[in-house]
């Protein structure tokens, strides 16, 4: 259980976020047009896991646009934005931005996704949703970079996270 704040009271998360070098696990979350995707769906490409609680506040909204400027210059790259809102919020969002970079992968079925990966949030008034965190996987599913956002109000480090590909 990892701890971390929002407005600055403690919120603790269901888990720790994987370990730099293992295997990030299957997932299967919901894309925009409410098929399914998952880990295979993107073989053979880094990943950059942009995951937080909603696209409908600023932090996230924020993250999602600055992820997808970077996107378009990154090589054999792919960034999914995960979050548990429905995939028509995800798809109305980037609609309204023009943000075509990216891709939105919704876990509002289950959670599983969350609870798989230590992000979800099992108390405080965001309980259910997911932690504001990045995973960067290389090709093969190797985790090589992780941070779990201390306080759910501010940004990741994007610098940190694209170097690490």
């Amino acid at each position: 259980m990892a701890s971390i704040t929002l407005g600055g009271n403690p919120v603790h998360t269901s888990g720790e976020l994987p370990a730099v070098g293992s295997q990030l696990a299957d997932f299967k979350l919901v894309q925009n047009d409410l098929s399914v995707a998952s880990l295979s769906n993107f073989a053979g490409k880094k990943l950059v896991l942009n995951i937080f609680p909603s696209v409908d506040t600023g932090t996230c909204a924020t993250s999602v646009r600055k992820f997808n400027a970077s996107a378009s210059g990154l090589e054999n790259t792919t960034v999914l934005c995960i979050s548990r809102d429905l995939p028509f919020a995800q798809k109305r969002f980037c609609g309204a931005e023009g943000l075509e970079n990216v891709v939105n992968l919704s876990d509002f079925q289950t959670g599983a996704f969350g609870k798989a990966n230590g992000l979800e949030i099992v108390d405080g008034p965001l309980a259910g949703l997911h932690s504001r965190a990045i995973i960067v996987v290389d090709a093969d599913g190797k985790v090589l970079h992780t941070e779990q956002v201390a306080e759910i109000a501010n940004e990741p480090n994007y610098e940190a996270a694209l170097a690490a590909l």
